[in-house]
């Protein structure tokens, strides 16, 4: 099982424990929450006037002081920027109802919901949206953008949005209530921050794929629950080239308009929808860096995603990383060239991480399914292909807008 663990509100920490044949009750699980967590929990009671003994309370806390993380809150929820709160789908109607209603729910007020409609095959999204909007009591702009490709959407909702911020979450995902005042914490607390990423965690573990992809790629692969602000003064702790553990995901990400401006929108010819198949969120964040910029990891906000059920979809699903990887390293030589000395210098750290029993994908997880492997393999030697291929009929279709 896995456990967020939340103090205040404030996300702290996530358990993988194994549970009991007849179950845990409360006091079990705040034995291993006490256990595996006492020195984030120490901190907060200490903040907050409490006296933190190594014992997890079952009937609740009263602390005599307001805790930071809840005071700070006011100010976010005073000074925090206008964000457009972008859903880009495609044909997968389902998922959407349960991302509009996560969206409907958000604390944060100053925020619009868009949905960008990509290259639709017919109009059940539509629908959904316009049931939403009625269901839901809220407002919600909806727009179809025809030419097939995350990074089509994703500029598409540049376009069509006019707030400060822009954040994307996926149609397969749920957002906690308090998901949009924390991303705007990010940008309140730290000023000079172009993007603002969270932390994405499981909404289920039902099934075997579920739990395998968890482990190969979930939040024990990734950066915890403790904000990291990357900038040109961390390169030297971690390449921008390098996403290991990744500054952010698109299905948790988002960017100030500027921040956009700056490195031209997402590239075409990346991400799904594509036969590249990814790499255009990591492709973004990754400019930023490499242009100057700040970005800000920020753990307190989360989604909830559903993880692929089937084992054939997970296979396709780590195929599609492999690719949209080493389609982004092509990416960064074709503008940049002067970067091939640190990407050949990075690519040994990377096969390690990716591939070695102690390495950081495949550490602690133990077995590992090698066609799982293997598919990941093939979609790395596929990627420089499958880019080049893209980037051609993203310039085809670039072409025959303009000549519209």
């Amino acid at each position: 099982m896995l456990v967020l663990v939340r103090l205040f509100g404030e996300p702290i920490g996530m358990l993988a424990e194994s549970l009991p044949a007849d179950g845990i009750d409360a006091v079990g699980l705040a034995r291993i929450i006490g256990r595996d967590v006492a020195n984030e929990l120490a901190e907060r009671f200490s903040e907050c006037g409490l006296t933190w003994d190594g014992q997890v309370p079952t009937k609740g806390l009263k602390p005599p002081r307001t805790p930071r993380f809840l005071a700070s809150r006011e100010r976010v929820m005073r000074e925090g920027p206008l964000i457009t709160a972008a859903v880009c789908t495609r044909d997968r109607p389902v998922g959407l109802v349960k991302t509009l209603e996560s969206l409907s729910v958000q604390e944060y007020r100053r925020m619009r919901i868009l949905v960008i409609d990509n290259a639709p095959s017919d109009d059940r999204t539509c629908q959904v949206v316009r049931e939403a909007q009625k269901a839901l009591e809220i407002d919600i702009d909806y727009v179809v953008e025809p030419r097939p490709g995350l990074s089509w959407a994703r500029n598409r909702a540049i376009a069509e949005s006019d707030g400060e911020v822009i954040a994307w979450i996926d149609d397969d995902e749920r957002c906690d209530r308090w998901w949009a005042a924390e991303i705007a914490r990010g940008y309140v607390e730290v000023p000079g921050a172009g993007a603002v990423s969270g932390i994405i965690v499981p909404a289920e573990l039902v099934t075997e794929s579920q739990v395998l992809f968890e482990n190969y790629s979930g939040v024990q692969r990734g950066r915890g629950f403790t904000r990291a602000v990357f900038s040109p003064a961390t390169a030297a702790q971690q390449s921008p080239l390098y996403p290991l553990p990744p500054f952010g995901s698109g299905g948790n990400m988002s960017f100030r308009r500027e921040a956009l401006k700056l490195i031209g929108g997402f590239d075409n010819a990346l991400g799904t929808g594509t036969l590249t198949q990814g790499g255009e969120d990591t492709a973004a964040l990754s400019a930023l860096l490499l242009a100057g910029g700040t970005v800000v990891y920020q753990p307190t906000a989360f989604v909830h995603h559903f993880h692929r059920r089937e084992y054939a979809s997970l296979r396709r699903q780590l195929q599609g990383y492999g690719r949209g990887l080493t389609a982004f390293y092509l990416s960064v030589l074709l503008r940049h060239p002067g970067y091939l000395g640190e990407l050949a210098r990075l690519s040994g750290k990377s096969m390690r991480d990716e591939f070695a029993s102690g390495g950081r994908r495949l550490g602690e997880i133990g077995e590992f399914p090698r066609d799982l492997l293997r598919a990941h393999s093939i979609g790395l030697l596929q990627g420089p292909f499958a880019y080049l291929i893209a980037a051609m009929k993203a310039q085809r279709l670039r072409r025959t807008v303009s000549g519209q």
